[in-house]
């Protein structure tokens, strides 16, 4: 086939997104349905969004804030119908790791850092739509982001249950000393405020625990989770907190140790620049790399989720320029950087919403809340949020998914573990490092001991057999190998080896040495030199090289560093049939009475 030029570029244009491509396919029938599901978004944003932005150490306006202008940036912009953007637990706990890594220690600076982080990212998710790199979403197997995943959501768990708690104080004497003395051992050990430390922190604050505190986050919980599974379609968060509030205010519990949010500021976000200098978005390059790694990740993924299952096609290159200028729209309105949210999609896609209408009422509801009732939010309890935050992150700890990995694949299962406890004692900046260190090492490793196969013809000639190559060829003087990858630097050393090793363990003489090479289409320079050398061997020994089933693109390459013409041009064949027959018409050997084969 010839490619024009024209059509060459024209692939490698930038693809602009087409507006509005969420809210195709739907009509006015479905108006009610959506602006329902609209309303029930809401609900959920609200208390998760203010969980989300305490998780991550930042006020809860800032969480709230992300529920407007973000949402609706990103929904006029996304070809999804289904997936809605929002801060969720693996972000915040991100941006919180990331605000301790920087050692920010005022508030005000803090929140300043957090909308820069947000523009950083939005610059990372423009260079990956311009670059289409979506497709480095597949680089992170599911082992390893199940892994990721898992050990955010404990640490965020823990924390969680730790403001259940409602501990205003604590004396250091006894036993508490020692264990205070433990929590800065290990602080200082592992140079971070991660979970092990939170852990401890958690023994050291039980006996000093709320009871109404307790009962409160806890009972939040408990509410969630019963109605999610016995009435899924009523907002199990906005019960819990409506009842909730309504107990501390009717019994006064906020005079008895329960925290509550306090004075929330009232109207919309303003726009303008973080308050930091331009050095100090250099700083920021690693964390906005994790979280973008994270989102794209898990995003693209959820995407073709919904995309397949009702049947429409989403481009994951828009997407990443949504999740672009929804992070740029996050820092410019001074609210937390939004991602996906798995569970938020989830409930949508329950309560029948097929367009992003919902998440445009939903961002309507939060303004008005944001402007005539922000006085009300601030009697939230403390615990009931941080219950039903638990209750969120509960379903990042995917308790089935590390059993089926340990079923399937203990290879795998391994890494999960390995990224799951990277995340829980050296923090998630650092995890993600190791995360993609993992990955990388388990393509290499993959890569390096491809399988092999010596290929036999079948009794009847109608088929050929594969089987291992550490079996001893069979006595025809014939050798067909079969070599299952590209041939690069980490597996150019055992296709030698496995050579050589044939040469050695052949019963008789061998003749021809046919290389299968249906499954090596690419080498590099290190595999053309060994190639070379192998050619060289397999001349001094008297035996003849021909390869088969070769692509163009290996032909090329071989052309391209000179062994080509080390080959005969009549030993190159189509098939191995045809590399057979040539052999036997050159030593006088009878085809098989019965059957053909085409590999």
């Amino acid at each position: 086939m010839i490619i024009d030029a024209k059509d060459l570029n024209r692939s490698r244009r930038i693809s602009w997104p087409l507006p509005l491509a969420g809210l195709r396919g739907i009509s006015r029938a479905d108006l009610v349905r959506e602006i329902s599901a609209g309303i029930t978004l809401a609900a959920l944003i609200i208390p998760l969004n203010i969980g989300y932005a305490q998780v991550a150490g930042l006020p809860p306006v800032v969480g709230l804030y992300a529920g407007i202008i973000p949402l609706i940036v990103f929904a006029l912009f996304t070809s999804s119908r289904h997936v809605v953007t929002s801060p969720d637990a693996s972000i915040a706990a991100l941006v919180g790791a990331i605000m301790l890594a920087l050692a920010v220690p005022e508030e005000a600076m803090r929140v300043q850092y957090a909308f820069a982080l947000a523009l950083m990212c939005s610059a990372l998710f423009f260079i990956f739509w311009i670059f289409r790199l979506a497709f480095l979403a597949n680089f992170l197997s599911r082992a390893i982001l199940v892994g990721f995943i898992s050990g955010l959501g404990i640490e965020v768990l823990t924390n969680q249950v730790r403001k259940i708690l409602g501990v205003v104080h604590s004396e250091a004497s006894g036993l508490e000393a020692f264990a205070i003395g433990i929590k800065e051992t290990i602080a200082t050990s592992i140079a971070t405020k991660g979970f092990f430390v939170e852990v401890v922190a958690l023994i050291e604050s039980i006996p000093h625990a709320n009871l109404y505190s307790v009962a409160i986050g806890f009972g939040a919980l408990a509410i969630v989770r019963v109605l999610k599974r016995y009435v899924p379609r009523v907002p199990g968060a906005l019960v819990a907190l409506v009842l909730l509030t309504s107990i501390v205010a009717i019994f006064n519990l906020d005079e008895r140790g329960v925290g509550v949010l306090g004075n929330i500021p009232s109207g919309l976000p303003s726009f303008g620049l973080p308050d930091i200098a331009p050095s100090e978005y250099l700083r920021l390059i690693p964390g906005a790399f994790a979280v973008v790694a994270i989102t794209l990740c898990e995003g693209l993924l959820l995407v073709r989720r919904y995309s397949r299952k009702y049947g429409y096609k989403a481009d994951g290159n828009q997407v990443l320029f949504s999740y672009g200028v929804a992070n740029l729209a996050a820092g410019l309105s001074g609210s937390l950087l939004t991602g996906n949210s798995p569970s938020r999609s989830a409930a949508m896609d329950a309560a029948g919403s097929g367009s992003q209408l919902s998440s445009l009422v939903a961002a309507v509801i939060v303004g008005i809340v944001m402007m005539f009732f922000t006085d009300l939010l601030g009697f939230l309890p403390k615990a009931a949020l941080a219950g039903i935050v638990a209750n969120a992150v509960l379903s990042l700890i995917e308790i089935r998914e590390l059993k089926e990995l340990c079923r399937m694949r203990r290879s795998e299962f391994a890494v999960a573990i390995v990224c799951l406890l990277s995340v829980l004692v050296v923090g998630p900046l650092k995890a993600v490092i190791i995360a993609f260190l993992m990955a990388s090492i388990n393509v290499i490793r993959r890569a390096s001991r491809p399988a092999t196969w010596l290929m036999q013809e079948a009794p009847d000639g109608s088929h050929f057999i594969p089987r291992e190559s550490d079996s001893t060829p069979d006595d025809t003087g014939l050798v067909i190998y079969c070599f299952g990858a590209p041939l690069f630097f980490a597996n150019a050393t055992l296709f030698q080896e496995e050579v050589e090793d044939l040469l050695e363990r052949a019963p008789a003489d061998i003749k021809w040495l046919v290389f299968d090479a249906s499954a090596m289409v690419d080498m590099d320079t290190t595999g053309a030199e060994i190639i070379r050398e192998i050619l060289a061997l397999l001349s001094a020994r008297g035996v003849t090289v021909a390869f088969s089933r070769a692509s163009p693109s290996l032909t090329a390459t071989l052309k391209q560093f000179g062994l080509l013409e080390l080959i005969d041009e009549e030993h190159r064949y189509p098939t191995n049939r045809h590399a057979i027959a040539a052999y036997r018409q050159e030593h006088g050997r009878p085809d098989p009475e019965a059957g053909t084969a085409s590999a």
